[in-house]
This record gives structure tokens, C-alpha cells and sequence, in this order.
């Protein structure tokens, strides 16, 4: 059974018991409804990004790629695959879905990544969310989750419908990082008002 965890919450991936050598990182989110009439209008359609940063043990990028952030260490919808091919996106979802199922996966090959690789930071922005006019209180339902290789889902964080995600719109939902020759996963749930998730690459560069 999985964890659900809580802000700031943190467990450890237990290799023991789980299949550690690849973890999927799901992300799913549902728009609230607004009536009738929200479906003639484009503002109502949300297109959430996730975007992960693989960071060295002081929390740094090593590699950021070229000048679009290709070929470096940020995953998202422009570099799907990571240059050590042990990292990769499932590909951009540009409407979400029901909440339910994962909208966008990333997936890390824990047991073959670089040591050089200590912390995986994993975020959720809403692509033009200033110029839409969307925030994640807009936000009914979203979640990241954390599922080991063989399908087996064993930690999850949920954000449910919180007045604090007002005009929050990149949200750094929570990480995975080495401790003790293992891996733990960590809630983080810290929001930021731009939709440019370069706001948050500034801190680790």
C-alpha cells in the first residue's frame, strides 16, 4: 500500500521490498469545473508541464545544456531524454485529464544513474498561466507519485483544493535524493507565482 504523504514529509525507498532499479514519477492534476459555458472558452484548458532537475550533492546543476536547455541536465518538454539516457519524460499532455491517471511520467533509472547525480528535484508549472490568467487554485485536484518498476505505487503526495495556491503557478512538488546508500522521497509543495520554471533554475545554478 502506498504512503500518502504530507508537506515536508519524507520516506525512505525501501530497495528491500521494492523494485528500485527504475522509478516512475507521475504527476496528474483536474481542472475545476466552471459551468456549462467553460468549455467555448481556451483560458479554461490548462497545460501543466513537469520538468525535473537532476542536482549534484550541494543542490547545484552541473549541466544546463544549450542556450534552450537541451542536452543538459533539466528534463521537460523541450528535452525529453536525459544525455545519460537514464533519465526521460513520457512527452507533454497539453490538457490533463481527470485526476485519476498520470497526465505526464518521469522516469529515472535509479540503479544505473551517475553518483555524480544526488537530488532529483520535480516540479509542475502551468504553461502561459500569467497571460491565461491561471493559477493552481484553479487547481480542484493534483498529485505526484512515486511508482517502483514493476507497477507498484509506493508513496504519493496530494494536493487538494487549497486557497494557499492562489496565483501559484510553478510548484515544486517534491524530490528524490541519496541518504545512506539509498533513496528517500520528499513532499515539498513550495509554489511560486511565475509559470517560468527558470525562476526556480536561478536558486540551483
Amino acid at each position: 500500500m502506498a504512503i500518502s504523504l504530507t508537506k515536508g514529509q519524507t520516506i525512505n525507498l525501501d530497495k528491500e521490498t521494492n523494485d528500485l532499479s527504475t522509478i516512475t514519477v507521475g504527476l496528474g492534476w483536474k481542472v475545476k469545473k466552471k459551468g456549462f459555458f467553460s468549455k467555448l472558452t481556451s483560458n479554461n484548458d490548462f497545460d501543466l508541464d513537469a520538468i525535473a532537475f537532476l542536482l549534484d550533492d550541494s543542490g547545484k546543476l552541473r549541466n544546463i545544456g544549450n542556450e534552450k536547455l537541451v542536452g543538459g541536465d533539466v528534463i521537460f518538454f523541450n528535452n525529453l531524454r536525459h544525455p545519460s539516457g537514464h533519465v526521460y519524460h513520457s512527452g507533454d499532455n497539453l490538457t490533463g485529464g481527470a485526476g485519476v491517471e498520470d497526465d505526464e511520467q518521469i522516469v529515472v533509472k535509479l540503479a544505473s544513474l551517475s553518483p555524480q547525480y544526488a537530488r532529483i528535484l520535480f516540479l509542475v508549472s502551468i504553461y502561459q498561466g500569467m497571460s491565461k490568467g491561471q493559477h493552481f487554485g484553479d487547481i480542484e485536484r493534483a498529485f505526484m507519485r512515486a511508482v517502483a518498476a514493476h507497477g507498484k505505487e509506493i508513496a504519493r503526495y496530494n494536493l487538494a483544493d487549497d486557497s494557499a495556491m492562489n496565483n501559484v503557478r510553478t510548484l515544486v512538488f517534491g524530490e528524490v535524493y541519496r541518504k545512506d546508500g539509498g533513496w528517500k522521497f520528499r513532499a515539498l509543495g513550495e509554489g511560486y507565482s511565475s509559470d517560468v520554471f527558470i525562476e526556480v533554475l536561478k536558486k540551483h545554478l
